[in-house]
């Protein structure tokens, strides 16, 4: 339930509970002081008191005004008649004292037991409004004035009025029914506020607690959504950000440990040939190289020890734009076949110099189209291979080539009889630096960037490198890449 729906429903309680609660009230009020809902019920309406009738009001006026001025007008016949007619056409009656007789009152007069009970003769100008009474199944009002004939004689003139029960109540119980409004409204008002705003308030404190301990570096507490409402959903949106932060945090820390282990194997890797550059220097500087042979063997050592140096700062520093995206990539429609087909030529001819045994098994349709960087897709290739013939230890030394489209995506296999790689070390190979001897001899030559630089261009291609080895037997390096069109390579 939303928030807003919430104080909407609230603002409607508060509206009308006050109100369901008020009539309640009163029902229960009638019962317990009067006990005679059936009564309400089959005389409401039948008549109103003076206060709620106009034409009541105006003829106790004008009886009282008559009265005062006029009083010898209570002996004449007609006017007492059109008097009480017109009462009548109010559910009222007239009813004239003289002395202790009364001298009128209509034929039909519904209460004959009320005239024994009228109020007694107090003094003139006298106006009183008695205290409704029960005669039968009906409450009446009685209003008498009194007043003195023109012979002297005391006179009071009745009127009585049906009245409603249930007016009769109100009026009687209203300071009652007024405080217990008074009373159920701060109740309502104070119950719905104490409940609504703990339902927003409690969800608050909670996203706040939770606030402070990702404040504090506590990120591995979940932000648990409250329910549905807006509440919820930020609570929901604080817990993807926790998890972003602290996938964040891990990821920055990761960088931070590749990054000493970075200076790690760059100062390993950069200290080898230093170390020897300085010791075949200082062997010429000491003497120790005496012959021109022995000066020339130096001087090449120490030639190739620095351009190993260089061939690894030029692997590092095309790996580290690689890594951090700043690399572009070249995409250009290239007939595959054709491009695989040349590739493979050079590679035979390159391999064939070192005695190394190639083979090549292309099963591609003509003029396959894919969507590749040229010279990247060629580094891949002869970084592979390089690696390869590194770690040969057979006599029969054998690289073999396979391509296969599959529909979708072409299957790049190079593989070798090499040594191989142990199975603990498979998932590492295409990890910057990383060499499967722990004592990281570099006897090999390589620089251990680049199987990381063929992965880096395999996913800028938007496909996918692995290894499978078994040790003595040989390796097998798999490329999956998707077939696409120039465009959708450069939306990668």
């Amino acid at each position: 339930m939303s928030i807003r729906f919430k104080l909407l429903l609230s603002y409607a309680a508060m509206l009308v509970i006050p109100l369901v609660m008020m009539l309640i009230t009163a029902m229960l009020l009638v019962v317990v002081f009067r006990g005679d809902l059936q009564s309400i019920k089959d005389q409401y309406g039948e008549g109103e008191s003076r206060f709620e009738n106009r034409g009541i009001e105006r003829l106790l006026k004008e009886i009282k005004r008559t009265t005062e001025i006029n009083p010898a007008a209570w002996t004449d016949a007609s006017y007492l008649a059109e008097i009480d007619g017109e009462l009548q056409r109010n559910q009222s009656n007239l009813i004239l004292r003289k002395g202790d007789e009364i001298v009128y009152a209509a034929a039909a007069f519904p209460y004959p037991e009320l005239l024994k009970k009228l109020p007694a003769y107090e003094r003139p100008g006298n106006v009183v409004m008695a205290k409704p009474e029960r005669i039968g199944k009906q409450l009446v009002e009685v209003v008498h004035a009194d007043f003195k004939f023109e012979d002297g004689q005391k006179g009071s003139l009745f009127v009585v009025t049906a009245v409603s029960p249930f007016v009769t109540f109100a009026r009687k119980f209203f300071p009652i029914l007024f405080i217990a409004l008074i009373v159920i409204l701060i109740l309502t008002h104070t119950l719905l506020t104490y409940f609504v705003s703990r339902s927003i308030i409690k969800p608050l404190n909670t996203l706040k607690a939770a606030m402070k301990r990702i404040e504090a570096g506590d990120l591995d507490s979940r932000v648990v959504p409250s329910g549905r409402d807006e509440i919820g959903e930020l609570s929901a949106a604080f817990e993807q950000m926790r998890m972003k932060l602290k996938a964040s945090i891990q990821t920055q820390l990761q960088y931070e440990e590749n990054r000493k282990e970075l200076i790690s194997n760059i100062s390993h890797d950069i200290r080898t040939p230093l170390t020897a550059i300085r010791g075949y220097v200082e062997g010429l500087g000491d003497g120790i190289a005496d012959t021109d042979e022995k000066r020339e063997k130096y001087i090449g050592i120490i030639t190739s020890k620095a351009e190993e140096m260089d061939h690894l700062i030029d692997e590092l520093f095309l790996y580290s734009k690689l890594d951090l995206k700043r690399l572009p990539f070249n995409f250009e429609a290239v007939d595959l076949h054709a491009f695989i087909e040349d590739l493979s030529s050079e590679l035979e001819f390159e391999l064939g110099k070192q005695g190394i045994r190639y083979s090549a098994d292309i099963r591609l349709k003509p003029h396959t189209e894919l969507a590749i960087d040229r010279d990247k897709i060629k580094r891949v290739f002869v970084n592979i291979v390089d690696n390869s013939v590194k770690y040969m230890n057979k006599p029969d030394k054998q690289i073999g080539l396979k391509v296969l489209g599959t529909g979708q995506e072409v299957r790049i296999e190079i593989s070798d009889n090499g040594r191989g790689i142990d199975a603990e070390s498979i998932p590492y190979i295409f990890e910057r630096f990383y060499r499967a001897d722990p004592s990281r001899n570099s006897d090999t030559g390589g620089s251990g960037l680049g199987l990381a630089i063929s992965k880096q261009i395999i996913d800028g291609h938007g496909g996918t490198i692995r290894a499978s080895s078994l040790p003595d037997e040989g390796s097998c390096v798999t490329i999956m890449l998707p077939i696409r069109t120039n465009k959708e390579s450069d939306s990668v």
